[in-house]
């Protein structure tokens, strides 16, 4: 059935559709032109992110015949590819919050994922440090709240501690997190596509759910081909060029997933979260031959973030970031097609200068070139406590079969595979 669908996908959409006048923003079962074709499917991921890749895999290693749906040309290309690859230990979130549980577990199977399949990844732990005797206190919550969450190994240093394994530290008190690391993300999510085509799962690259309609309270997803969405002038099309009738779901759109929920007509509104937006902006060190750290070292988090901190990448590169900065008014279209600014502006160098030597003090002027930038699919804006992830079933929403993953932003790289897990199991047990 999968693959018939997909030959249905990539050879028999139509290459235009005469639009029809409607009443509606959305569309419902009564709307649907008769000539629009309809495929019936077991289980549909929507979005070929991390999450979503983990999602599809675990299902299909559980038997299931899953289809992959995303509206650009390959796996990974929004969040996924555009993060720190930092593989979190838990030390930061709520204790018995999902982002907590998650990350936790999360790290335990990525870690042994990446162990047993070669995927390049590296335990070099963390320095979340103190750069002045007013932040001990918080250093001190946060270290009480991962041993809540069950992190292993964290250890409060004295600042001449942290400097004698870090000489170009400085700080005046530093806890460590041994289990931290980084991740060859690229080669993770190749893996991951690679078992679940293995598993039989298959992938429909630029293709677009653009909405859906609930019938016999299941959801049927409308779905249009990325290249007519983007020459639609920022409007969505007034028909679908199909529409799939999957039996199970799993909305991981990522950064448009609150957009996509909004438009599968059916849901109440109320459910779905507002979506924020915070981009972030890495810098990388340039001229230099010897890598100032051997740990990730990161400062007391911000309102939005964890701070500008150190990453280090597997090739021994020193990247700095991110920032926080919060953007608006972005139009459905544009999250639907990951249509956002990604650009790294030059004049944040100012500012990343006396954040960076507060626990960096050598840090040269001039030493800093633009890196790259993501976007955060965050559920709270500036100022605004943080939120946990969403993952909302039919006890929330009412619908059957449909999942939706809202707000997962960091840690969700590490959580990934305990997410598909947790899905596997809760919502698709028969």
């Amino acid at each position: 059935m999968v693959r018939s669908t997909i030959q249905s996908l990539k050879k028999n959409l139509p290459s235009s559709w005469v639009l029809k006048s409607l009443k509606s923003r959305y569309y419902s079962s009564m709307s649907i032109s008769s000539e629009v074709p309809k495929e019936r499917v077991e289980c549909v991921v929507i979005g070929a992110g991390v999450v979503g890749l983990s999602v599809a895999r675990e299902l299909a290693l559980r038997g299931r015949e899953v289809l992959v749906l995303d509206s650009a040309s390959t796996f990974g290309t929004a969040t996924s590819s555009r993060n720190s690859e930092v593989i979190h230990a838990g030390i930061y979130y709520p204790p018995n919050s999902l982002k907590a549980i998650f990350c936790v577990r999360g790290r335990e199977l990525l870690y042994k994922y990446c162990s047993q399949r070669q995927i390049p990844h590296k335990q070099i732990g963390k320095l979340i440090v103190a750069t002045a005797s007013s932040e001990i206190q918080k250093l001190h919550n946060i270290m009480d709240c991962g041993i809540k969450n069950g992190v292993e190994g964290l250890v409060m240093m004295e600042g001449s501690e942290a400097m004698k394994i870090e000489p170009e530290l400085r700080c005046v008190k530093a806890l460590l997190s041994p289990v931290s690391g980084i991740v060859d993300t690229h080669s993770l999510m190749l893996s991951l596509v690679g078992e679940a085509e293995n598993c039989g799962t298959t992938f429909s690259y630029n293709t677009t759910v653009i909405g859906g309609h609930v019938e016999e309270n299941h959801l049927c997803l409308h779905i249009s081909q990325t290249k007519h969405l983007e020459a639609s002038n920022g409007k969505f099309p007034l028909q679908p060029e199909m529409v799939l009738i999957p039996k199970l779901v799993v909305n991981s759109a990522g950064l448009s997933s609150p957009a996509l929920a909004k438009r599968f007509d059916g849901i109440q509104s109320a459910v779905i979260p507002s979506a924020h937006y915070a981009r972030g902006c890495y810098f990388t060190l340039s001229n230099t031959r010897v890598c100032p750290f051997k740990h990730l070292i990161y400062p007391i988090p911000e309102d939005g973030g964890l701070g500008v901190h150190v990453t280090l990448d597997l090739n021994g590169q020193v990247k700095f970031g991110p920032n926080v900065e919060w953007i608006d008014g972005v139009d459905d279209v544009s999250s639907f097609l990951n249509k956002f600014d990604y650009s790294v502006c030059t004049s944040h160098m100012k500012i990343f200068y006396p954040e960076i030597k507060k626990y960096y003090p050598n840090l040269e002027d001039g030493s800093l070139e633009p890196g790259y930038a993501g976007i955060r699919p965050k559920l709270s804006g500036p100022k605004q406590f943080p939120v946990d992830f969403v993952i909302q079933g039919e006890d929330i929403h009412g619908i059957t079969g449909l999942v939706n993953l809202f707000g997962i932003e960091s840690p969700g790289l590490t959580a990934s595979m305990a997410i598909a897990e947790h899905i596997a199991t809760k919502f698709f047990k028969c």
